[in-house]
């Protein structure tokens, strides 16, 4: 699933639409269906937002499109042709000189009500660290911080590849619980996240992967095989280094039972 960083870029990509009246259609009938070529065709479109892993295109009468693309959706901005797009996209937006499509699905709505539950977007221009460590002691401290980093009503943007790296590089284990961390921990574990997640949108060359879908691996730290098993009820999986990021006996032990989702667990 696209994570925050990624939906950003998307952003950028789709502000060259910006400040033109579109004409918008949708070829698919699920994307017909939403109503949403229908509500904003030929509206001007006023601004492209990105707030955690939703993307918010605002026209103008107060009308929001929500986008969430889950595991399959995906925009494309392209200049405008004649040539037509092959297959059969959700919507299609078309300016003077660019047009973009959606495609996919699964989430394309009118209204923005959904984001607004939702915690601070770690990527957001005014968004204070400091603040989400405070939203997160507020919240149960018995919670798995791997659970508690991807859950989206306490901060936006991440998911599980940036959740390996930031633990892993802040040397915190997904299976410690939130009480048994310190500020300073979570400081440095989302300091660390909200500079390389804004560095990804800038288009910076990232490093390679330390532990995300490398199970078996060796840690580039130490060398220990890197492990990974469903997390939480949500049944994500996580990655973490046994040794660079130990976790208290009976958090991990714990966090080793059954999800109480019925979900099988994964083999490490």
């Amino acid at each position: 699933m696209p994570e925050g960083d990624s939906l950003h870029r998307i952003a950028v990509g789709l502000r060259v639409l910006v400040g033109e009246c579109l004409e918008a259609e949708s070829p698919n009938p699920r994307g017909r269906a939403t109503g949403v070529a229908r509500a904003v065709d030929g509206r001007l479109l006023e601004a492209v937002d990105a707030f955690g892993k939703n993307l918010l295109l605002r026209f103008e009468g107060d009308v929001v499109v929500r986008s969430h693309l889950r595991m399959t959706g995906r925009w494309r901005v392209r200049r405008r042709t004649a040539v037509a797009w092959r297959g059969s996209p959700w919507l299609v937006l078309r300016g003077r000189e660019w047009e973009a499509t959606q495609w996919n699905g699964p989430v394309l709505a009118l209204g923005d009500g959904a984001a607004r539950g939702l915690g601070p977007d770690l990527l957001g221009p005014t968004t204070e660290v400091a603040d989400i460590v405070s939203r997160l002691r507020r919240s149960d401290q018995s919670r798995l911080v791997g659970e508690a980093l991807v859950d989206q009503r306490l901060v936006a943007g991440i998911g599980n590849m940036w959740l390996a790296e930031v633990l892993w590089h802040a040397r915190v284990s997904p299976w410690s619980r939130l009480g048994e961390v310190t500020d300073d921990a979570l400081l440095r574990t989302l300091d660390w996240a909200r500079a390389e997640m804004l560095a990804s949108v800038a288009g910076s060359r990232r490093p390679s992967r330390a532990v995300y879908r490398r199970a078996g691996r060796g840690c580039p730290r130490c060398g220990e095989p890197v492990r990974s098993r469903g997390l939480g009820d949500a049944n994500r999986t996580a990655y973490w280094c046994s040794k660079c990021q130990p976790a208290s006996d009976s958090a991990e032990r714990e966090g080793f039972e059954p999800s109480t989702s019925g979900l099988p667990p994964v083999t490490p």
